[in-house]
């Protein structure tokens, strides 16, 4: 007996079966960044109980998503990584991640964040066509805690990376909702200055371009400046 309920022969039926049950997608969105052990997978998904996430493992695991690998010493322990069909869906996974930032905003207090989800989004944001010729850094702060990307305009598109820009144009600080609000176009630039929570070194024109970094463009409204 198959193990596939929808009895409809077609690609997009299949996809369905395999990728979506609740929390599969997120945990190869979790492997996309690298392999994890079973417990930062339970970290990272505050939420999924630990039956839960090892029935999923395993269902991937068999469809070719996923695979165990042990880790030598110091470390001995075992991971999960991307199968060969795990990684085939890293374009899907962009796709859905520009569709769904649509659903995003406003942001809701209590929020579980990684940085490396925002790592990604603006990856998968960035412009495939001309941005403009300047490099910002984005220093980025939740929590307790900051990251610092930087990204580069030009006529290739944006390129975007980890880490200071000792010369950028402007450093720009803000929180994760109100880079994505900017993106996205949800805020615009005058309503990030008047909320305050912007600032901005440099090119005093930075918040006005930077929506021209990225390629997102959701229909407004999404939100208001009243829900920052």
């Amino acid at each position: 007996m198959t193990e596939f309920r929808y009895a409809q022969f077609c690609p997009l039926a299949r996809a369905a079966e395999v990728v979506g049950e609740r929390w599969t997608l997120l945990i190869v969105r979790e492997l996309l960044v690298g392999p994890q052990r079973f417990s930062d997978l339970r970290r990272r998904l505050p939420g999924v109980s630990p039956s839960v996430l090892t029935e999923r493992l395993e269902r991937i695991e068999r469809r070719g998503l996923v695979r165990r690998s042990f880790l030598p010493p110091p470390a001995a322990s075992t991971v999960y990584e991307l199968d060969a069909a795990g990684v085939a869906l890293l374009p899907a996974m962009i796709e859905l991640a520009r569709w769904g930032i649509r659903f995003l905003l406003p942001a809701v207090e209590g929020d579980h964040f990684e940085p490396d989800w925002l790592r990604m989004a603006l990856r998968a944001f960035a412009s495939r066509s001309t941005a403009p010729a300047k490099v910002y850094e984005l220093q980025i702060g939740f929590g307790d805690e900051r990251f610092v990307a930087t990204i580069t305009g030009g006529a290739q598109g944006t390129e975007v990376r980890d880490g200071a820009a000792p010369d950028a144009d402007a450093r720009i600080t803000f929180a994760p909702h109100v880079l994505l609000g900017l993106a996205a176009g949800v805020l615009t630039a005058d309503e990030v200055k008047r909320s305050g929570e912007a600032s901005v070194e440099g090119d005093g024109d930075a918040l006005t371009l930077l929506p021209r970094f990225f390629e997102i463009a959701p229909n407004r409204p999404i939100s208001s400046a009243s829900s920052l």
